[in-house]
């Protein structure tokens, strides 16, 4: 006997067509359901913890969300005359935040290179250490950048140093992952083929897996970059330097240099959007090559 909600009985194939896509429509309905569930569930029960361990009443302090905000653009919109001089002034701490994001990028993604290679299933130089670089990698990943920045900062002290090398160390963790994602479905029979005419395993890769990839890798990379100058400019408030150092200062003298803080906060915002765009005209270039 046919079940009218599940489908047929296990074991036996619907008799028609019709009766297969009819089975797996109820089957898909199912289980969105139940992912529906328990997305909702999951919602419900982290905003029940946060509201419980909130400082403050959460839903009481809606109401005064917009008071910071509203305050600091009046006082900025008051001083608006100020703004071009305040926002030349910031180019400088701004050129380090994309100073730091640059170099950390870069490096994170030359190690980040070099590893996927080492970590690619059907090219990897040693495949037993396959494993223990993608540990590596999720151990880099794993660790927020804000982290990293606190301890270099502890040993280090203050500056660009520790905020570009807590970028890198994550950056080489991410983009090794999706480096050896994209380095996995690479053609090997161009591999295969200076196998056979003696080339050695650095050859093969720089030859025969590199220009299958590049094109991805530097999208991926493009990506990072602009993800980079917002960490860098996050990290600018533990000590790291850049134009967040100078956001911190700002905000912590509160009343009276809000428009210091509306000028840098603009710097920042377009300067993020010039990134973005030229990331995205970069990407498609890339990889569409028009």
């Amino acid at each position: 006997m046919v079940d009218v909600a599940f489908g047929p009985e296990p074991g036996k194939k619907p008799a028609t067509p019709a009766a297969a896509y009819l089975h797996d429509l109820r089957r898909k309905r199912l289980y969105g359901g139940l992912l529906l569930i328990f997305f909702v569930a999951s919602m419900a029960s982290g905003f029940l913890v946060a509201q419980e361990r909130n400082a403050g009443d959460f839903l009481d302090g809606l109401q005064r969300l917009g008071d910071f905000p509203s305050e600091v653009f009046a006082e900025a919109w008051d001083k608006r005359g100020n703004l071009p001089g305040l926002m030349w002034a910031a180019v400088p701490s701004l050129i380090e935040t994309v100073n730091i994001a640059l170099a950390s990028t870069l490096i994170g993604a030359l190690v980040a290179a070099f590893l996927s290679l080492l970590m690619t299933r059907g090219i990897a130089r040693w495949p037993r250490l396959i494993p223990v670089l993608r540990r590596v990698t999720d151990a880099f990943r794993a660790l927020p950048e804000i982290v990293i920045a606190l301890m270099l900062i502890y040993i280090l002290g203050g500056g660009a140093v520790p905020a570009m090398i807590a970028i890198a160390l994550h950056t080489t963790g991410a983009l090794g992952k999706l480096f050896s994602e994209v380095a996995e479905n690479a053609d090997l029979k161009p591999i295969e083929g200076l196998s056979s005419v003696g080339a050695t395993w650095g050859q093969q890769m720089w030859f025969g897996v590199i220009p299958q990839v590049a094109p991805n890798w530097l999208s991926y990379a493009l990506l990072r970059f602009e993800i980079n100058v917002r960490a860098s400019a996050i990290l600018g408030f533990v000590g790291a330097g850049g134009i967040g150092y100078e956001l911190k200062i700002a905000m912590q003298w509160g009343g009276g240099r809000y428009d210091q803080v509306v000028a840098i906060f603009l710097v920042l915002f377009l300067t993020i959007v010039v990134i973005d765009r030229l990331s995205d005209r970069g990407r498609e270039k890339l990889v569409t090559g028009r």
